[in-house]
Parts: C-alpha cells; structure tokens; sequence
C-alpha cells in the first residue's frame, strides 16, 4: 500500500484519487478552498441554481468507466443522465437560426441545407470526414495513452487539407479552415463557436481542433439533472465511499524532495506530509507560479507562461416566468464581429463588444424555486486578463464588467423571448472568480496536434520522478471529460508503472 498525496479536489484529482483508492492505495487529498469539483461550481440564490463551470457533458463514457472501475454501482444510479435535443441552435448575425439535432449526422445536414441554403449541409458534412480522419489519427494517442517523451510527431497536424485542383492547400488554424473550406460566414461561424466553446481562439487554434465539433456530433451531448455539480457531487461521494480522505483549508506550498524524487508535501499551516507518490490536480502554471514545484523545472513545460490566455465570463440570471415549451437548451448567438472577436482574444486586452454568447435552459426544477420561475446561464470565452503584457486588467473594474455583462445579456435576448421584461436579478462571474476558485483564471485547452506542439498540454509524469500531474492542465487537456481521463492515465501510470500502455 503506498500512501499518496493529491493536491487539489478538481474533476481529475478525484478521478485519480478514487482509482488508486481501489488499488489498494492510502489516498489523501488537500485542498486550499472548502469544497471540491475545481470548476465545476454552482451558484445558489433564492432557491435558483446555476453552474458557474461546464453546463453540458460530452464523452460520459470517460465517467461510465470511472464508475465501473470503482464500485459496483454505475454511473446513471448515481446521477441522472437525458441527451439534449437539440443539441445546440445556433442564431447568426444576419438573424439566420438553425437547430441541430443531437447525434445525428443525416439530421444535421437537412438542418442546415433547410436553414442555409441547399448545399451547406453538404459542405458541412464534407468538413466532418475530414475531421473524422484527424480524429481516427489523433484518438488514442492524443486522449488515451501518455504522451511519449518524443512529442515531436504530434507537432504536425492530422487535419487533410482537401485538394484544390492538383494541389492540397494546408490551413494555417481553424479560422482559415471555415473560410476556405465551408464557404459560407455562418458556417464558418457555426466551426468557430466548437473551438470558443473549449476556450480556444479560432485564429491560433490549429486545423487539427475539427476533432470538437465531429467529438460533439458523433457521440452527443448530455445534460445532468440537477446540473453538472451533481456529477461532481458523485464523484467526490464515491471518493468517500473508496476511503479517500479529503482535508479542505489545506493548502500545499510545496513539493518534498529526497534522493531526486517527490516524497511528500508542505501545507501552508507548516506541517510536512509524507508521501510515496504526488499527484497535483492544481493548475501546472500556478503549481510553477507559487513555487509548489522548483521554478528551475519549469522549462520542462513552457507552454503555460506563453500563448492566448482566454477565461470566461458567466452571467447567471434569475427570471420570472416559465421557460416556453418547446425551448432549445442550448443556444449559441453568433458575434456580429468576429474578427473582432478574435482580435481581443489575442490581444489579451478589453474584450470585443459583442462577443459569442453561449445560452444555457435546462428547464431543470432542481434549479428553480418553482414552475413560475426560470434558472439561465449566458457565457462568454473571453481574454483572461492575466497577460502582463496587455495593457491593464480588463476585470479589474466593476463599471466595465458590468458593462460586458450588459452586452451579452443583450445577446442572449435572441435566445431568450422577453429576456429585459423578465429578469428579476442576475450574477456575473468573471476570470477572477474562476482564479480564486482554482489558481489561474485561464480555461486550459484540449490536447490538440499541429501547430508546432504548442497545443500539448503538460505530460501525466512531471519532471520530477514521483510527481503526476492531473486534471485540464494536464494530459489530455481541458474539459470534463479530458480532466476525467487524465485522471485514469495517472492512475494507470502509478498502479502500473512503465508498463502502462493506456486506458482501454
């Protein structure tokens, strides 16, 4: 039995944590906040209720397979799954809206040859076989094995450019991608949105990013009853029944080492917990960032201290009145401005004025005082306002956040009927919660190939022998599902050693 120290109570530490408590391990968990589930919160008002993190499921299998591995009882006894179908509408700027079914290539097609115009389902189609053959290349190395200590194959990009005459000419990201292959603004719009979903900026984001939007409409969208903390309620009630300790408050300043390996960590309050094995569920640029780790490794992982750093802004808003029958879950309303958009993502300053909008109704009782009422969440991927070299903090004043919330409250009226007249109060949550909840206020990025490496999040083994790394940041990346996985590599890599080949 080894005895192993987690730091931090996110989706992945939890995953891992729950693993190696069925293997036979001691497992502790520290975290510096009081409660667990990382990013997936929730915000509760006056009988209302809103996640302040990821609102939809994607890959539940990651979880189904987690419970399996962990107990007798499956997931949907501990929670209660429902597809979303739709699975998303879409409004555009020119006031176009289109509805696409979940899990359902041909239904996807005639939705948007019936929306767009004959032809646009054709083309969309076209995109996702080719999106199909970068996911079928970069599937198990780039979700289900760890990463090889030689990334460089992983530098070149899977997506196939399709062929122009004689020639195949290669996009340079995604946003060139819409523009020369869907031939259509709203297309390229409806590509676009799958990558701010995920935190990415479409004009860095390379081609290989297809694998969002074919991930999404080849295996579905799910919602949890009750919303996604009740999965992280499960999870960390199932860590509970394995004998995983949790001490909350606790936070670690730092990593011991003896004889070149990890041997404990240091708590804030000053004690010095042994350990066998470490495994940081934290964020890895904070981990570097507060000297939990040797600043001297850090050149093992530059790929944190560089690059677009995008968060969210969530608006959770309590309404009167009932949702309408027949309402989507999900509705993204398109920028007007999507240049825009994508020059405020890479310039780390104030955002854009109108930005992309993401407007969740589950149409949940749980998260509403009765039937008379209704919970909604609007979000926007937004740049972090971390960047140092950008200029000021553009969450730094309540008159300009206030006044970014407006905006996208505005947005969300086209996937809201009387949205204004309704609208008894609201809250926003900006990249600075999400840093106090966390340790960064950045949404970490899935595991992507191309563009040079530069997509690759941190690998499961950190540089210092003994130590793991877990969760968004890590191996393969952000997400709830990818957290969900990372979660099983490091586990696979501590209960198997060099042996581990993967998860199957």
């Amino acid at each position: 039995m080894a005895r192993i120290a987690v730091i931090g109570a996110g989706m992945g530490a939890m995953a891992a944590a729950a693993r190696l408590a069925v293997a036979g391990h001691r497992v502790t968990v520290y975290e510096r906040t009081g409660t667990y589930g990382g990013a997936v919160r929730r915000f509760a008002r006056d009988g209302f209720g809103f996640d302040t993190g990821p609102g939809l499921l994607h890959l539940p299998a990651v979880y189904r397979d987690l419970f399996v591995k962990t107990g007798k009882e499956p997931l949907e006894r501990c929670v209660e799954l429902t597809q979303v179908d739709p699975a998303s509408r879409h409004v555009f700027a020119d006031g176009t809206a289109v509805s696409l079914p979940n899990a359902s290539r041909a239904g996807v097609v005639a939705a948007l040859d019936d929306a767009l115009g004959r032809g646009a389902g054709e083309r969309w189609a076209a995109f996702l076989n080719r999106a199909r053959d970068a996911w079928d290349r970069s599937r198990r190395p780039l979700l289900e094995e760890p990463l090889p200590a030689d990334v460089a194959p992983f530098s070149r990009d899977p997506y196939p450019a399709p062929r122009t005459g004689l020639l195949r000419r290669t996009a340079a990201n995604l946003a060139e991608v819409g523009r020369r292959e869907l031939g259509d603004a709203r297309l390229a719009a409806l590509l676009e949105g799958y990558a701010l979903a995920y935190g990415l900026d479409p004009a860095t984001a390379p081609p290989s990013a297809a694998v969002l939007p074919y991930m999404e409409q080849t295996f579905g969208t799910w919602y949890v009853r009750g919303g996604l903390r009740a999965l992280a309620d499960a999870v960390y009630e199932r860590c509970l029944a394995r004998r995983v300790e949790f001490v909350f408050g606790a936070g670690v300043t730092g990593v011991v080492e003896e004889d070149g390996r990890a041997a404990g960590v240091e708590l804030a309050d000053g004690r010095v917990v042994d350990a066998d094995h470490v495994v940081a569920g934290a964020p890895v640029p904070a981990l570097y960032r507060d000297h939990v780790v040797a600043w001297e490794r850090q050149d093992a992982w530059p790929r944190f201290q560089t690059g677009v750093a995008t968060g969210r802004v969530t608006v959770c808003l309590a309404l009167r009145g009932a949702r309408e029958e027949g309402a989507a879950h999900r509705t993204v309303v398109h920028s007007a401005d999507p240049a825009g958009e994508r020059a405020a993502l890479a310039g780390g300053g104030p955002p854009c004025e109108r930005p992309t909008v993401v407007v969740l109704r589950p149409g949940d009782a749980e998260l509403r005082p009765d039937g008379d009422h209704e919970a909604v969440t609007v979000t926007a991927t937004v740049p972090a306002g971390d960047n140092p070299r950008a200029p000021g903090d553009p969450w730094g004043a309540a008159e300009a956040v206030e006044a970014f919330a407006d905006r996208m409250v505005e947005a969300a009226g086209a996937a809201v009927p009387g949205l204004r007249e309704r609208l008894l109060w609201r809250e926003v949550r900006t990249p600075v919660h999400t840093g106090e909840e966390t340790g960064s206020r950045r949404v970490p990025g899935p595991a992507l190939a191309g563009g040079g490496g530069a997509h690759l999040p941190a690998a499961n083994p950190a540089p210092l022998p003994g130590l793991y790394f877990a969760g968004g940041w890590s191996h393969p990346g952000g997400g709830l599902a990818h957290a969900g996985m990372s979660g099983a590599l490091v586990a696979g890599l501590i209960v198997e050693g060099a042996d581990f080949r993967g998860s199957r």
